[in-house]
């Protein structure tokens, strides 16, 4: 049996984007970000279902700071007490694995989404994702991007404006464009 658009999506293969199901999955959460940038900062309640029916696969107590942007918010998988800040993009077509005690500092950018190198095939609407992964602790600062399959060590600082192209190790503080380890925490 041929595997759907989603399935190809979720396992980090090349598929279509412009798949009915998918489509109807990405509109779905740009409406309930939308709703999140609408609602008043003292309505805690509906933020928080917002929040819950959006990130369907976090903890409950995660807490979103509007405005945030995914697309489709199943795939992120969020520990206890994730914490987001606003202005956050989440672009979420490979799963995104958050530990536990996770802070995301204003403008903070995830990027699962990958995109052929060769025109022809990328303007045929192929894509893919690489799945990242975030370990417990981690704090990444104000305007960070995580590029697609990069892995987070537990206790890890990434500084703001930070560029993460490949791994880093847990416990370290890590800035720069490209983010390098500059010491041990």
């Amino acid at each position: 049996m041929p595997r759907s658009e989603k399935e190809k999506m979720i396992a980090g293969e090349p598929y279509h984007a412009a798949d009915p199901e998918l489509t109807a999955e990405r509109l779905r959460a740009h409406g309930l970000c939308c709703e999140l940038r609408h609602v008043s900062p003292a309505d805690t309640a509906r933020l928080t279902a917002l929040t819950r029916e959006l990130l369907s696969a976090a903890e409950p107590d995660a807490v979103l700071t509007p405005p945030f942007f995914c697309d489709y918010g199943y795939n992120i998988k969020a520990g206890k007490r994730f914490y987001v800040n606003s202005g956050c993009v989440i672009l979420d077509v490979a799963p995104v694995f958050i530990g536990d005690d996770v802070m995301f500092g204003p403008c903070a950018q995830v990027y699962t989404a990958t995109h052929p190198l060769d025109p022809k095939l990328r303007a045929s609407g192929i894509e893919s994702g690489k799945s990242i992964s975030i370990g417990d602790t981690v704090w990444i600062g104000g305007g960070a991007i995580l590029c697609p399959g990069v892995s987070i060590g537990a206790g890890a600082v990434i500084g703001a404006g930070s560029v993460v192209t490949r791994d880093i190790p847990a416990g370290v503080l890590a800035v720069g464009n490209p983010c390098r380890v500059i010491r041990e925490l």
